[in-house]
């Protein structure tokens, strides 16, 4: 198990290299993403149209902050260690000689509580139903400078989130593999049920949107539209997550991030003694 252990996080060179490339790519992709939800045509029929709106709802809520998660190059930018201490090294170092993230893994790893998980989660649900309810979707719609600051609500408690559900070197999840499936699943059914109680509404949940019969989209399509966009996009992200979990699950016995959390733990448990042995007069 360790030599596997091993071989997983220390790919060859060029492996290596090509992981890093692809992470870039990821990032860049969230940032301009990111400018193309605040700038026009999107910010603008944002302000016309309740599945622009939706669109852009979901990206910043959804896409953005996974992709942003999965291709931060935090050792690139000077965060996290160049080359990354094994197992047995990061724990055995002091935490004041490691590098912000690298500290940040190493308390994720002290500290693998499904608890903290499950407040982040809540988090993201607070965020996402708060910035979908018609007060603040009409406030966005008369106020477009609103969209910064939901923008910035959102990638944070997005950003909270995957990081509880993706792996980014060299932060990991804390949740063993079936949990995170339950975690996915209950953030992509939230967004789903919110979109579908305006698919189903006969009149506007919002109503700065005005819909008038032969100009531009009628109210059942703008709201058919925003269903099926949230729906769409919110399962593009989440399903990949709740799968590839639970097929690697299924695939082995015992789960390998389990076996991680009882092996700190045990750790953990022998160190308080000795701790306590030393603290004589």
């Amino acid at each position: 198990m360790r030599a596997g252990a091993a071989s997983d996080r220390s790919p060859e060179p060029s492996a290596a290299k090509l992981l890093e490339t692809g992470r870039l790519v990821l990032c860049a992709i969230a940032v301009g993403l990111l400018i193309a939800c605040l700038v026009p045509p999107l910010a603008t029929s944002a302000g016309r149209y309740e599945f622009a709106e939706a669109l852009q709802f979901s990206l910043l809520a959804v896409v953005v902050p996974a992709l942003l998660v999965i291709g931060m190059p935090w050792r690139l930018v000077g965060l996290a260690a160049p080359r990354p201490p094994d197992d047995e090294g990061i724990m055995a170092a002091p935490a004041s000689s490691l590098l912000p993230i690298d500290r940040l893994a190493l308390g994720r790893r002290h500290h693998p509580e499904a608890l903290r998980s499950v407040a982040f989660a809540a988090l993201f649900l607070a965020g996402a139903i708060g910035w979908r309810i018609p007060p603040t979707v009409d406030a966005l719609a008369r106020h477009p400078w609103l969209a910064g600051v939901e923008a910035a609500t959102l990638l944070a408690v997005g950003s909270g989130l995957w990081l509880e559900l993706v792996e980014s070197p060299p932060l990991v999840p804390r949740l063993s593999r079936p949990h995170r499936v339950a975690l996915a699943a209950v953030c992509m059914w939230t967004i789903w049920v919110l979109a579908y109680l305006v698919g189903l509404s006969h009149v506007s949940w919002y109503h700065a949107y005005g819909h008038h019969p032969g100009a531009g989209l009628s109210l059942s399509a703008d709201q058919q539209l925003t269903t099926w966009t949230m729906w769409f996009i919110s399962g593009c992200a989440f399903i990949p997550v709740i799968f590839w979990n639970l097929i690697r699950w299924l695939q082995s016995e015992e789960d390998p991030d389990e076996e991680l959390h009882r092996l700190v733990r045990q750790v953990r448990s022998r160190e308080r003694p000795l701790d306590h042995g030393q603290a004589g007069p």
